[in-house]
């Protein structure tokens, strides 16, 4: 069983690096912080590639980490996430948050200052490095580009109003 998994887990290595354009969104993906081969695989497939699911909104959604708020009339209930999820993909991601609060500064202090500042429950911090993960593979691949911790936006010509070719 051993040597039937290894041979599986070669032939997707060989697949991923056969393709282009999948060994590209693999660099990009696997480029976040805590988000390992196995999840970015996973996130290819649930998407694929990126083709049916590109807003990460809705990948959230999918995946069971959107919270929805409940509410009828004048009842108004705590935000849960719905139970028709992807698990295994949730799964994975729960697994990327947990270590990224161990290992990510930034996630690491945001966690801290969520539970222990402001007495938020854990599991709701965890749900929302999760997203804070899917945003940040999600822009990453929609500006087609690796992720980087200090990331600075270009500078637009059409925002600054300034046309370069008049100087």
């Amino acid at each position: 069983m051993k040597a039937d998994l290894k041979d599986i887990e070669q032939t997707i290595d060989e697949l991923l690096k056969s393709d282009d354009q999948l060994k590209r969104l693999m660099e990009i993906v696997t480029s976040v912080p805590c988000v390992g081969p196995i999840t970015a695989l996973q996130i290819l497939l649930c998407t694929n590639e990126f083709r049916d699911i590109s807003n990460p909104k809705k990948f959230a959604c999918y995946s069971g980490v959107a919270p929805f708020a409940r509410e009828s009339g004048t009842m108004k209930s705590k935000s849960k996430v719905s139970h028709m999820a992807n698990k295994k993909m949730k799964a994975l991601l729960h697994t990327c948050a947990v270590s990224a609060i161990r290992w990510v500064p930034e996630l690491k202090a945001y966690y801290e200052r969520k539970t222990v500042i402001e007495g938020k429950h854990k599991m709701l911090v965890l749900n929302a490095v999760r997203n804070k993960l899917i945003l940040r593979v999600f822009a990453c691949v929609n500006q087609d580009r690796c992720y980087e911790i200090k990331y600075v936006r270009p500078i637009r010509e059409e925002v600054t109003g300034l046309h370069l070719t008049h100087f």
